[in-house]
């Protein structure tokens, strides 16, 4: 069990096409899929895993941020007769690899739809918290949460959105999309989020002592020391062979 993680269950007609106007992930396809919610100008407020159950759509999110996404949400609901609300019966799972068998009473493994390299993940009922993953996370340099995210001060795309299969161009509109699009189609992305080894780093957004990394927000053509995953164009500038690729 991943204890940093909650599980919110939104219930009730229309869920999906509720979801759909908001988030930048196609609700209508095949589900989980990682997803954000952005202010108005294309910048990431929450980033979470959509899953269903039957009609209903789970959301995977981080727990710290949970209340706040909620609010949110309910914010957009209007008078539609649908419920938000955290579900405490089920509980975010990750395994580095495929469980021997599926545990009982939960929605299936699956591996995680940013990048297979992550692991499984699943929800089920709470269990003993499972060990590795930040480490495993960050090691493969992807970045999640409002805190590594920026809470409404990074670019969907400078979060790596589209190489870690996070939005959709062919769903229509949803909030910040005019600003992710154009960025797009323009191929405009001069900063995105990276892990690095620790140093002196005012663009470091969150600090890892215990792993020897951090998360910063970096231009392109100034990337230093950072660890280069294989998942990401190259973005070296040309030149500079300083970056370690992993």
């Amino acid at each position: 069990m991943l204890d940093d993680r909650a599980v919110l269950r939104l219930s009730g007609p229309d869920v999906r096409a509720f979801l759909q106007g908001l988030v930048t992930q196609d609700v209508e396809g095949t589900l989980p899929r990682w997803s954000g919610l952005l202010s108005p100008q294309g910048k990431a407020l929450f980033d979470f895993l959509l899953w269903e159950d039957d009609e209903d759509i789970l959301i995977d999110c981080e727990a710290a941020a949970a209340e706040a996404l909620i609010r949110r949400l309910s914010m957009y609901r209007l008078r539609r007769a649908i419920t938000i609300e955290r579900d405490p019966d089920l509980a975010v799972h990750w395994s580095p690899t495929r469980p021997a068998s599926d545990p009982c009473g939960s929605l299936d493994p699956h591996p995680d739809p940013r990048l297979a390299t992550l692991g499984f993940r699943w929800l089920a009922a709470p269990a003993t918290p499972a060990h590795g993953w930040l480490e495993h996370r960050l090691r493969l340099g992807v970045a999640e949460g409002q805190a590594e995210l920026g809470d409404g001060t990074t670019l969907w795309l400078e979060c790596n959105a589209e190489e870690l299969n996070g939005v959709s161009y062919s769903k229509g509109c949803y909030i910040g999309q005019e600003n992710t699009a154009r960025m797009h189609y323009r191929a405009k992305v001069a900063r995105r989020l990276f892990v690095a080894p620790i140093e002196p780093d005012d663009r470091a957004r969150v600090r890892y002592p215990e792993l020897g990394l951090m998360v910063t927000h970096r231009r392109i053509d100034t990337l230093g020391n950072v660890l280069l995953p294989a998942w990401l164009p190259d973005q070296t500038a040309p030149g500079d062979e300083s970056q370690s690729h992993t």
